[in-house]
């Protein structure tokens, strides 16, 4: 069988790993339009700074072809400290800059190539290379590429290109569409400069700029910021809300299984009339069952998820963002020193993934719902960031270089000139660069930059691709079955969270077997394991991403397999 992946940053990876220990393909093609291959776009040293850190602990990164802390660890002690990582502090909760993400995905997937060469598979990578279109080709699939290649059509093809920020093509030091336009390579003046956005994005693009006029110092533990251009420096960011994000928590990962809120459970309420409100009980449930009394302090029996929105975010509201991160900063070091988990915030954490898989399920004006509720708090507790963000934030802070601006419901934004201005409640607020740092949004069909499949599929009324279980692409007979979309900005709409390193991994394994065939095989595998031990409820959940009619008829299979050995 021939493969395509196009695009090799974590998601390609991950497939790459899974067809690897499936051992179905007897040939694979990496196409990568970036220099490097395993470098994604938020790990490249073109769009990502040292002061950017990865949103994600070691611990968390699912391994290659080894730990990410064990790969960080026998790095040189030169390396380490280019990169600000003290080897004697490395442990698994470990924060690293983006970019040695980057340095480690790249050795994963060559040790990957390898190990496909070795074990006879022909493997081919072509880097520098964009793939432009998709053309069928009788039963299988073409690609057409820039450079072009000479590469035989592919029986499967799996789309793995990651976030899409467009380049700005006439780049300046005054207007930057997203943070990975440009912002690392031009220098920005130090001036008065406007970020849209609180989040992490938001934090990157504000330390691109800071570290262009001054520099991070750590003396006896405190961390300042020495700026090179007196009072000339002024950084806002803005949202709606001018939140701030907190700290990262301290938890138990793996993650505990939830008590309250199981398959079952779920699988029953989006079976009621109203099935939101059904999930949302069970969430409720789940959080008073781990937490009793901060269910009492904050009402919770008596909160809709209307109240419980405006519960969970009312205690920032009512405080300074950043007299609020310093005490939330504390308090979240405080309880990584004690290994001391928040049970209300671990319980939401643990309970986001389940809630997106029923998503598809709800009817329109119920998501609307939780797009307003439960989707504004789970975004919120997942997208916590590392401590050492907030502690670069409070000395920016400290240095008179960086204030938050609340937006409200209603503001307005122009563009004059090289100004930009934004309006809020009669006061206008004048800024000299201006830096859209919201993230990346949804895509639809029209965003394919794959001409001859786009127009396939708005030929055939599809707004947006319909997507199956396993990301091949449905109802477009020259691509079903042979195209899979796993790129996360054409998946948000109906998973909101899938963006993130463990999603990647995930999305990776359910493609690779959805190319390979090896779903059946696989599971089968599974079944018989689980069956011989009588544990059905865990092979049931290993196999929830199936279609009902497939996964009865596995276990059927799997159930007289398992009797026959026994």
């Amino acid at each position: 069988m021939r493969i395509a992946i196009v695009g090799t940053g974590p998601t390609g990876i991950y497939t790459l790993q899974s067809l690897l220990t499936q051992g179905a393909a007897t040939h694979v093609s990496l196409f990568e339009k970036g220099e490097r291959v395993g470098v994604g776009i938020p790990y490249s040293r073109e769009t990502a700074g040292p002061t950017m850190l990865a949103n994600i602990a070691s611990i968390e990164i699912p391994p290659v072809i080894e730990p990410f802390i064990d790969w960080l660890r026998v790095r040189s002690d030169a390396y380490l400290s280019a990169h600000a990582l003290d080897r004697a502090n490395l442990t698994e909760r470990t924060f690293a800059p983006r970019v040695v993400l980057g340095d480690y995905y790249h050795d994963q997937i060559n040790g990957l190539i390898q190990a496909f060469c070795d074990a006879g598979v022909d493997i081919e990578v072509h880097e520098s290379c964009r793939v432009t279109d998709l053309k069928p080709a009788g039963s299988k699939i073409r690609l057409s590429t820039r450079p072009r290649t000479d590469t035989a059509p592919f029986e499967k093809v799996v789309l793995a290109t990651g976030h899409v920020f467009e380049p700005d093509d006439d780049l300046t030091d005054n207007y930057f569409p997203n943070p990975w336009s440009g912002l690392i390579e031009v220098d920005v003046p130090a001036a008065r400069v406007g970020i849209m956005g609180t989040s992490l994005s938001a934090i990157d693009a504000a330390m691109a700029v800071a570290v262009q006029h001054g520099k991070f110092v750590r003396d006896r533990g405190a961390l300042t910021y020495r700026s090179d251009v007196e009072n000339e420096l002024m950084l806002t960011l803005m949202s709606r809300n001018g939140l701030l994000p907190e700290a990262d928590f301290y938890c138990p990962i793996p993650y505990i299984p939830l008590e309250i809120m199981t398959p079952d459970a779920l699988r029953e309420a989006v079976r009621q009339e109203n099935a939101f409100d059904a999930v949302y009980d069970l969430f409720r449930s789940e959080i008073a069952h781990a937490d009793p009394s901060w269910a009492v302090r904050v009402g919770l029996a008596e909160l809709t998820p209307e109240l419980f929105e405006r519960a969970y975010f009312h205690d920032r509201e009512a405080n300074d963002p950043f007299r609020w991160a310093r005490a939330n900063l504390e308090e979240a070091e405080a309880n990584h020193r004690a290994r001391l988990t928040v049970a209300w915030r671990y319980a939401i954490l643990r309970m986001h993934e389940k809630v997106q898989a029923i998503l598809p399920e709800l009817s329109e004006p119920e998501r609307e719902r939780f797009d307003l509720t439960l989707k504004k708090v789970f975004v919120d507790n997942y997208a916590a960031v590392p401590p050492e963000s907030i502690h670069r934030l409070l000395a920016l802070r400290d240095a008179g270089v960086l204030s938050v601006l609340e937006l409200g419901e209603d503001y307005g934004i122009t563009h004059q000139g090289d100004e930009t201005v934004i309006l809020v409640g009669g006061r206008h607020h004048v800024f000299d660069v201006f830096i859209d740092a919201r993230g990346q949004k949804p895509m639809e069909t029209k965003d394919l930059p794959f001409p001859t499949l786009r127009q396939a599929l708005l030929n055939a009324g599809y707004d947006s691709p319909d997507i199956a279980e396993d990301f091949g692409l449905l109802g477009l007979p020259p691509y079903a079955d042979k195209v899979y979309l796993a790129a996360s900005p054409y998946l948000l709409k109906d998973r909101p969270f899938v963006q993130g390193i463990t999603a990647c991994a995930d999305i990776g394994k359910i493609v690779a077997a959805g190319c390979t065939g090896a779903a059946h095989n696989a599971f089968a595998k599974v079944g018989l394991a689980v069956g011989c031990s009588g544990d059905l409820v865990s092979w049931r959940n290993s196999v929830a991403w199936l279609p009902e009619d497939e996964i009865f008829g596995s276990a059927k299979m799997c159930v007289a397999e398992a009797r026959t050995l026994r």
